[in-house]
């Protein structure tokens, strides 16, 4: 994912301005030399120059929604007066940021009539911030010197949770089949899923599909065979057929994504049986495109697409996953699902296996294969999305540890050991009570305080476990 695109709104004073630009230089002068530097790791930072009037600070503000940013960074290079810039602010639909900064780091025997005209702009944050409370307006608020140590950290949580919303409300998601029969917890009305989150989605036939993998192109069919053997220990037993058919799956997969602009998708592996055409099931593509930050939600779950791809933009990679045995003696939980994980999750200190599953979940003219891979050892965030009472969206959250476990030679899927960090019973109670379904995401690292401010910026509940 691309870094987030920011917006800089530097405010200055009217009454400055009539004195000569002398002043406003020299603030947007420490803006560019300074601030923006400081930023540019977490941020690509849009910044043309100080506004001290409402009609500038109305056109910029126009400006970045028409520039297509993430989110605007107030910084008061000056006092400036609320009035000018509240507007704008409320009517944007741009995450504010207010980033209460300065260039003077300590105020000593040597402040000087010139440092006060430089460094305050504190209490034009406070004038600014009251108002917005009062118009109902939304934002986050950081105190922080551009010297301090992690000091564009939380600014940088701030930036990518803004990117992943913005893409998730322009996001498209594919259904390919139908949900399968039963399951509630990932029941939805989809337009109450494109009026909320922003979603659209498409629904995709298995004809389509099998018509893909008929046409798929023989070079490239051959060119993934390749790859699939350069990249992977290939079981014995597996044919050079059953590796065409897998590449022929994964033409057809990543030309629906491609066709179709998908963002993520969801498939039900019962409809593919249903089509005497069908080759195989698309295990081995998906678990590649997840890699390449394509989300997925299994058995026709668009909740859980959009999940795994949301946490996939927060903090790459990410995958879907489910849990399927209780580890008590370990204090752990084994994730995994029917073929579907992110591969760019797997262990590195050994081959990734390409296996044949001993028997295929529906009828298929050619073998099953998936990539039995675990997840790399360490931190970790489990993350869901869901629907709560009165169809409220929720994001659960818990911090994980992946344990040193697997892959497991007699396991023909992927694979992986969590273990929470309280006892696995409280863990599990507490996920049931907060409503969490049971396909789920995870991600490496401690990603809660970017969900928790991207639950913010959604406007949704956060539940953290």
């Amino acid at each position: 994912m691309s870094k987030p695109k920011v917006a800089l709104l530097g405010l200055t004073l009217d009454f400055y301005e009539r004195g000569g630009p002398e002043f406003r230089l020299g603030r947007e002068a420490f803006v560019r030399q300074r601030l923006i530097p400081a930023l540019a790791e977490s941020a690509e930072v849009s910044f043309d120059g100080a506004c001290f009037t409402r009609e500038a600070v109305e056109k910029a503000v126009a400006g970045f929604e028409a520039d297509g940013c993430d989110a605007i960074c107030v910084v008061l290079l000056s006092y400036s007066p609320s009035l000018i810039s509240a507007p704008a602010l409320k009517r944007t639909h741009l995450p504010i940021v207010v980033w209460n900064t300065q260039e003077l780091y300590a105020v000593d025997g040597g402040y000087d009539q010139q440092a006060l005209m430089n460094n305050h702009g504190v209490h034009g944050t406070h004038d600014l911030c009251n108002v917005l409370n009062r118009a109902d307006v939304p934002f986050h608020y950081v105190t922080s010197h551009v010297d301090d140590e992690g000091a564009a950290d939380e600014l940088a949580d701030l930036f990518r949770a803004a990117r992943a919303a913005a893409r998730l409300r322009r996001s498209r998601l594919g259904l390919l089949g139908y949900p399968f029969p039963g399951m509630g917890d990932f029941g939805l009305d989809t337009t109450h899923l494109a009026t909320t989150l922003g979603c659209a989605w498409e629904a995709l036939s298995v004809a389509d599909y099998v018509r893909r993998c008929e046409r798929a192109d023989a070079k490239e069919v051959k060119r993934l065979v390749t790859e699939y053997r350069d990249a992977y220990d290939v079981a014995p037993g597996i044919t050079a057929e059953d590796l065409a058919a897998t590449a022929r799956a994964e033409v057809a997969l990543r030309g629906l994504v491609t066709d179709r602009r998908l963002d993520a998708l969801t498939y039900q592996f019962l409809a593919f049986g249903e089509d005497e055409r069908v080759e195989t099931l698309p295990f081995v593509a998906m678990s590649r495109l997840m890699a390449e930050g394509i989300g997925f939600g299994g058995e026709g779950d668009l909740i859980s697409a959009a999940g795994s791809a949301l946490l996939g933009w927060l903090q790459p990679p990410a995958s879907f996953s489910e849990i399927f045995t209780i580890d008590f003696a370990g204090n752990a939980v084994l994730l995994s699902h029917m073929g579907e994980a992110n591969v760019a999750m797997r262990r590195r200190d050994g081959p990734c296996r390409l296996v044949k599953r001993e028997r295929s979940l529906v009828p298929v003219r050619s073998s099953q294969l998936a990539l039995a891979a675990a997840f790399e050892p360490g931190p970790a965030t489990l993350m869901a999305l869901t629907l709560t009472r009165y169809e409220q969206w929720r994001l659960i959250a818990a911090p994980m540890m992946i344990e040193d476990f697997g892959p497991l030679e007699q396991l023909a899927v992927p694979h992986s050991k969590l273990a929470p960090a309280e006892d696995v019973r409280d863990f599990l109670t507490a996920y049931a009570a907060a409503g969490g379904p049971h396909h789920l995401a995870v991600c490496f690292g401690d990603a809660r305080r970017r969900l928790e401010v991207l639950s913010e910026v959604l406007d949704i509940d956060y539940c953290e476990i």
